[in-house]
């Protein structure tokens, strides 16, 4: 006799076994989904992002240029200073969070800063400069992508500034550099719905990414400057201070990269989706 082929009978009251067969593969079915469009949105760069990647491109050349000719240079020197600010920062937030104290904090137009600490363990900040600068750089570049997400980090970037501008308050260099940047960042906000801020996060964050990279080969490898962060960091702790200096340099390098990435993946907007977006954020079009 052949066998049946109707589908099994559910006991009164229980769900039909072929239910609770889907039931159970849904989970796995869901995350394959979900796998599946993450990667599609990861592989896939709209028009919006390829030209921010655009705009990335020409401030890496235009940075490099600029740094490097000695009678134009002096345009990069506000953002420098910017920069400059974030590094010692870093120095000043490691120093705090391994029980240290930071007594000032001052910025050099020609030696760059200097962080002024008391106490705080060195193998943490000494190398918190560099990296810090790298990691709030990538943070920008990665913000740089969305409107929303500009307007977020010009907000925690602002009380970054507040934080060093009470540790540099003896020096009117940082004073003034801080103080400028915020006006900058504020401006930025009443320019169509923020989309000028997007801009100029993008490019205080490429910036920051590429100055971390230069400075480290500029004191080095070019200048060997004796009393750089690395050399500083290789006297205590051992190993080249060319090799700590390299090796921050591709960390620095990695966090750009991640950034870049983990944008296109997590900001697909179109420009015009963008303008929406931030128009119901904090509006501020006049």
């Amino acid at each position: 006799m052949a066998p049946s082929l109707a589908p099994p009978v559910a006991a009164p009251g229980s769900s039909s076994p072929w239910v609770a067969a889907v039931k159970r593969s849904a989970p796995h079915a869901v995350r394959l989904t979900a796998s599946a469009a993450l990667v599609r949105r990861d592989l896939t760069v709209n028009d919006t992002q390829k030209v921010t990647l655009g705009v990335i491109a020409a401030y890496v050349v235009a940075i490099a240029l600029l740094w490097n000719i000695p009678k134009i240079r002096v345009v990069l020197w506000p953002f420098k200073m910017l920069v400059i600010a974030f590094h010692e920062f870093g120095h000043a937030l490691a120093c705090v969070l391994t029980g240290g104290r930071v007594k000032s904090i001052e910025l050099d137009p020609h030696e760059g800063g200097v962080t002024h600490m008391l106490g705080g363990k060195s193998a943490i900040t000494l190398p918190s400069g560099y990296l810090g600068s790298s990691l709030i750089g990538a943070l920008l570049m990665f913000c740089g992508f969305n409107i929303v997400a500009s307007k977020v980090a010009s907000i925690v970037v602002g009380v970054t500034f507040i934080l060093t501008l009470w540790w540099g308050r003896r020096d009117w260099l940082t004073i003034l550099t801080i103080l400028l940047a915020m006006g900058l960042l504020i401006g930025c906000w009443f320019i169509a719905h923020a989309e000028a801020l997007r801009y100029v996060v993008l490019f205080i964050g490429v910036m920051s990414s590429l100055y971390s990279v230069w400075d480290i080969c500029d004191d080095l490898i070019l200048r060997k400057v004796n009393s750089s962060d690395a050399s500083v960091f290789a006297k205590r702790y051992g190993g080249s201070s060319h090799c700590w200096g390299i090796l921050w340099s591709i960390v620095a390098v990695i966090f750009m990269v991640a950034a870049i990435v983990a944008a296109i993946a997590a900001f697909p907007q179109t420009a015009e989706q963008q303008r929406t977006d931030s128009s119901n954020f904090i509006s501020t079009k006049f």
